[in-house]
């Protein structure tokens, strides 16, 4: 499945945005492409230019829902590559470890289409569209309230930070809610709920009439 830029794409990429805690990575499961995980080109925890929260009650604390927290270029890289070779290494990033903690292949096996999500996966949209690569791109709409409680849910599960912590910055981000799916939406995205977009990505699989054949 090697290809190169000359020959055009093998596959193109499917973007999925949304809130954190919108369930973003369940939804990429559930559609049964290959993922890339945008999350993964996070800064590692003791990079000097993470931003910072500058007030309220967490304070100090890294900003990871600011876009200076990531690697979009790294990303961006990756998708191309992935489009037009079908296989890139990708880096492993561990919360637990606060930050990446190796290298994966991602192989798309033959497939098509490929998801790519994360939190600023909407930032990735204009690249894409502009390199040709571009299949559709999304953002998860739920009530902010059940993205709360999602987003609560797993952080709690996976010990990301003290409780405390966790409550206090869900209740932000849920008053920032509205604003982040406005954001996604000017920079391409259409805002869905989960079952929609399901749908919206079964109808694109079917219309690919040959195996191998790139949608347009």
């Amino acid at each position: 499945m090697d290809g190169d830029a000359s020959a055009g794409p093998v596959a193109r990429v499917v973007v999925l945005a949304g809130p954190s805690g919108s369930g973003k990575s369940r939804l990429a499961a559930r559609l049964g492409l290959p993922v890339l995980r945008l999350d993964d080109y996070y800064k590692d925890g003791d990079d000097p230019t993470l931003p910072r929260l500058t007030t309220g009650p967490n304070a100090g604390l890294v900003d990871w829902d600011h876009p200076d927290s990531w690697f979009p270029r790294d990303a961006v890289a990756a998708i191309e590559t992935l489009c037009h070779q079908g296989r890139v290494d990708v880096p492993v990033y561990e919360i637990a470890q606060n930050g990446r903690c190796g290298w994966q292949r991602l192989d798309l096996a033959g497939a098509n289409l490929f998801v790519a999500e994360g939190i600023f996966a909407a930032d990735v949209v204009a690249a894409a569209r502009d390199a040709g690569v571009l299949a559709a791109a999304y953002c998860v709409r739920r009530s902010a309230w059940t993205t709360f409680w999602l987003r609560l849910m797993r952080d709690l599960r996976e010990r990301r930070k003290p409780p405390l912590v966790l409550v206090r910055r869900g209740v932000a981000l849920a008053r920032a809610q509205r604003s982040v799916v406005a954001d996604a939406t000017a920079k391409g995205c259409t805002p869905l709920a989960p079952d929609e977009i399901v749908s919206r990505v079964e109808a694109l699989a079917r219309e690919q009439h040959d195996v191998g054949r790139v949608p347009r």
